[in-house]
């Protein structure tokens, strides 16, 4: 199943962290916030992305044409510092396209741009880029299917420290909590879409303003609610948050990474892990 990943808005929140880094790849501990979103899709079998570039297309590009296996990987150094050998692979096996989709176009021109590579999809998948969860994506695409409607996206309860009010007709308060212990729910920007979704949006449109309405209006939208670990990386709080999350070894949205998930659920992470090597020998390294 395809991934569009829209990675070509300004970012302009996390301009006081960096003025020329695309959002997408601001940092989390040494790899970007891209590749721990690809990543996670790819620990689920979906490895096949399209890259929707605007602002700063080429730092993307860059990137991933000059993509260092190593940093992520165990590997062994020899003759010289002439063969390195790794003992696994982040991204061998994924297939990543670079597609322009312009410098000013909002989320929903995007995707419209982006429809000849999504050709013969029986359905797909779609990520604002900037922000990761724990989301079990295989119940949620379950979900999706057996649904039977043209699409869903992931609810979930905004992180920030906020307090909801509720104010009478008299200006009266009649309730305040915080935002996290609230009803209220948020667009957490993970898409799944069967290619009807195309008939919904019309030129210039932004996709969860107009087309979403229409779904609505025809009861054909899904929202799926996830209560586990959600954030986004639209501030420079935001991103001082996932570095921190990083540095104590919290990454619950690590799907992929044993040793993240055994801290998540409050147990021991085995430590060393043991790598056979082609020659038979083992050898002793510790995960990512």
């Amino acid at each position: 199943m395809k991934v569009v990943l829209f990675c070509g808005g300004f970012g302009t929140r996390l301009r006081e962290h960096s003025e020329t880094i695309p959002k997408p790849m601001v940092d989390i501990g040494y790899r970007p916030i891209i590749w721990h979103l690809m990543r996670y899709y790819a620990h689920f079998g979906h490895k096949d992305f399209i890259l929707c570039l605007g602002y700063r297309g080429d730092y993307i590009k860059n990137y991933f044409l000059n993509y260092n296996e190593c940093l992520s990987n165990n590997f062994v150094l020899s003759n010289g510092g002439r063969t390195v050998h790794l003992y696994n692979n982040d991204i061998e096996d994924w297939r990543i396209s670079f597609i322009d989709t312009g410098l000013q176009r909002n989320i929903g021109e995007r995707l419209m741009a982006v429809k000849p590579y999504l050709e013969g999809e029986r359905m797909f998948l779609a990520n604002y880029a900037d922000g990761l969860s724990d989301l079990d994506l295989n119940l949620y695409l379950d979900n999706f299917e057996q649904s039977n409607k043209i699409a869903s996206f992931l609810c979930v309860q905004p992180s920030q420290s906020f307090h909801v009010v509720a104010i009478a007709d008299d200006s009266l308060v009649e309730k305040i909590e915080p935002v996290i212990k609230s009803n209220l729910w948020i667009n957490g920007g993970f898409f799944a879409f069967k290619p009807e979704i195309f008939d919904y949006i019309e030129s210039g449109e932004e996709l969860v303003v107009e087309p979403f309405q229409r779904l609505i209006a025809q009861k054909q939208l899904l929202g799926y609610r996830n209560p586990g670990f959600w954030a986004c990386m639209d501030t420079l709080k935001e991103k001082m948050m996932f570095d921190e999350m990083y540095n104590q070894g919290e990454m619950p949205w690590a799907v992929w990474d044993s040793h993240s998930q055994a801290k998540k659920n409050g147990k021991s992470a085995p430590n060393p892990s043991f790598y056979t090597v082609p020659n038979g020998s083992s050898y002793l390294g510790l995960n990512n």
